[in-house]
């Protein structure tokens, strides 16, 4: 029998439960998420329960801000990220507060909307792209001349106490996501970010958003307002 016509040997691919929302999720930063739909509901109770293995779950972008219901690839960004759920309150009246954290990029294949109360789908993880050879040294200036670029952003968004510079010995593929945390970005600018796999490119990228913004936002006096209503879930600010 050739391999051919043998059964495939390649692994299945892991699947996630999905919650389509509109904004990204990052690797390594909190989502906090209201959560009252009662399918989001269900996929809470699932997550708690550890009936969903590792308390994963997959969040993507719609890509189409008109869109309620998702039903199909094209109405969602291919790239996003799994969070674990960190915390969960059941309130009075069923609803849930949670907050996760971003754990690791995905690649959807497919998409399941019958299996579950939920969306489901099919993923391969999407990890960056090594660092070359002696690059430590222009990762760590990136690395300096984005927490610049982060203390002027918040010091003219935030208050003084709205806001914290991560930590020195945070790893270098993890830095641009954190600082893009405390940054109101438009979702396209959330998804590069997302979607870049090399670390030094994407610190590039982070500094330059954060100039942009901050020179926007001085300029306004203001910052943008988030969105807010998700799909039934209601956001609150990323924490740190």
């Amino acid at each position: 029998m050739t391999h051919s016509e043998g059964h495939d040997s390649r692994p299945t691919p892991p699947t996630l439960p999905l919650f389509p929302l509109h904004t990204v999720a990052l690797p390594g930063v909190h989502l906090p998420l209201h959560i009252f739909e009662p399918r989001y509901r269900q996929l809470t109770i699932d997550l708690v329960t550890e009936v969903v293995p590792d308390r994963l779950f997959g969040v993507v972008a719609i890509s189409n801000p008109t869109i309620s219901e998702v039903d199909a690839l094209t109405d969602v960004h291919a790239t996003g990220c799994a969070v674990r759920l960190r915390e969960a309150r059941r309130l009075p009246d069923g609803r849930f507060d949670i907050v996760g954290t971003g754990h690791r990029r995905f690649r959807l294949l497919d998409l399941d909307v019958d299996g579950a109360p939920y969306l489901r789908g099919s993923v391969e993880w999407v990890d960056d792209e090594p660092l070359p050879e002696g690059a430590e040294d222009v990762a760590e200036r990136l690395a300096d001349t984005s927490r610049v670029a982060h203390r002027r952003y918040c010091s003219v968004a935030w208050e003084s106490e709205g806001w914290r510079t991560p930590p020195q010995d945070i790893e270098h593929s993890l830095l641009a996501y954190r600082l893009a945390s405390d940054c109101i970005l438009p979702l396209a600018d959330r998804q590069a970010l997302l979607e870049e796999r090399h670390p030094l490119r994407r610190l590039r990228m982070i500094c330059q958003l954060l100039a942009r913004e901050a020179a926007f936002v001085s300029e306004l006096s203001a910052v943008p307002p988030p969105q807010h209503e998700v799909n039934g879930t209601l956001l609150r600010p990323n924490l740190n």
